[in-house]
């Protein structure tokens, strides 16, 4: 009888343990915000608690965290020519606290997005004003060597303003990691590359070295389905979200849709995307006058969307949002207003509700969630 029951506070305490978090916020630094911040959320109760946060890192505006949870890595974004850099963290689980203890510069202006395979080995970060990619080797304890490879995008697009050059926007691997999807605002296209994590210079232009989008649309973030069968880029100048078919490195488009009503009249300026852990369903944020979520069904035959509806993100300038693992929840960042809400997620609709629940602080612009 004392066994059954010590059994069942076992089970009890791995599954309420099983509902918490680690949640990452990169910000903006200038108007008072500390760099990164390390929340608890407890996907229980929808609500969040502040753990630590860093003191000495500038614009952290994207983060990384490496298989393992125990190393973090976030784009620098200094906004001076030539000072761009990844700056690598240790993560004490334990503490809940980050340590800097390495960077590297990012081989451009103002990287904007990086990644890390999935084996730890290399780190990519995509450098948004100088249009280029950097691949960084890593070493065992997790911080970077200098660059290996850096490439550079060259072009213009169709809009003489925002594209008068490439602009790199994200650097996304496959589910197999064996190619590398780097979406440039500036150039509307896909670039693909062919990714040998055995190479000096792990990256080289695939059999299809891109995907051509629509002139002046921007592409901008990128996903694929839990299924690997597809993928999903938004569009930031243009509002709209391309469905493709996935095979073997090369994109087939299956759908272009708006993130955004017929009657919208001001320029759009979609953000980010991001398929539901079911994969049923397809999220995509909208700035400037619409500060919405865009809320899709994804047919699960043929990967096509569908818009469902539209959820204000009270605030505004959702750069950036995150879906709870368990899909729970969906955590939308406003940079403008210094404000991140937490959605409870309808898993039978995909419709959002707000929970009452925010987490206040300067210029959030990155989130990311490891378990507790």
């Amino acid at each position: 009888m004392r066994s059954s029951f010590a059994s069942f506070c076992l089970l009890f305490c791995l599954a309420a343990s099983g509902q918490k978090y680690y949640l990452f916020i990169g910000t903006y630094t200038g108007t008072g915000s500390k760099g990164i911040y390390v929340y608890q959320f407890d996907a229980s109760t929808g609500k969040a608690k502040w753990v630590s946060n860093t003191d000495s890192v500038v614009n952290p505006s994207y983060l990384a965290v490496a298989s393992g949870d125990t190393l973090l890595y976030a784009c620098t974004e200094t906004r001076t020519v030539n000072a761009g850099g990844v700056t690598a963290f240790k993560f004490n689980r334990s503490t809940g606290r980050l340590t800097q203890f390495n960077k590297q510069s990012s081989g451009g202006d103002n990287p904007a997005y990086v990644s890390v395979s999935k084996s730890g080995r290399w780190v990519i970060a995509g450098n948004y004003s100088g249009g280029s990619l950097a691949a960084f080797p890593v070493n065992k304890d997790g911080s970077l060597q200098p660059y290996s490879q850096l490439i550079q995008h060259e072009g213009k697009g169709a809009n003489k303003e925002r594209q008068e050059k490439a602009h790199v926007h994200s650097t996304v691997f496959s589910p197999a990691q064996d190619y590398l999807f780097v979406p440039d605002l500036g150039l509307d296209k896909v670039m693909i590359y062919r990714f040998n994590p055995a190479q000096t210079k792990p990256l080289q232009p695939a059999a299809m070295p891109y995907a051509a989008t629509t002139p002046g649309s921007g592409p901008r973030h990128f996903d694929f389905h839990p299924n690997g069968k597809w993928a999903y880029l938004v569009e930031e100048m243009a509002g709209a979200v391309v469905a493709y078919q996935y095979t073997n490195g090369k994109l087939t488009e299956l759908q272009r849709i708006f993130s955004h009503p017929d009657t919208l009249s001001s320029q759009p300026g979609s953000a980010d995307v991001h398929v539901s852990p079911d994969g049923k369903f397809l999220y995509a944020s909208n700035r400037g006058k619409e500060n919405n979520i865009a809320i899709f069904k994804i047919d699960d035959k043929t990967g096509k969307l569908t818009l469902k509806g539209f959820q204000s993100t009270l605030g505004e300038t959702p750069r950036n949002f995150c879906i709870e693992p368990s899909g729970k929840y969906l955590l939308a960042a406003n940079q403008e207003t210094d404000n991140i809400v937490v959605f409870k997620r309808d898993a039978k609709t995909g419709m959002l509700t707000y929970t009452g629940e925010q987490i206040k602080l300067p210029k959030p612009v990155c989130l990311k969630m490891i378990k507790f």
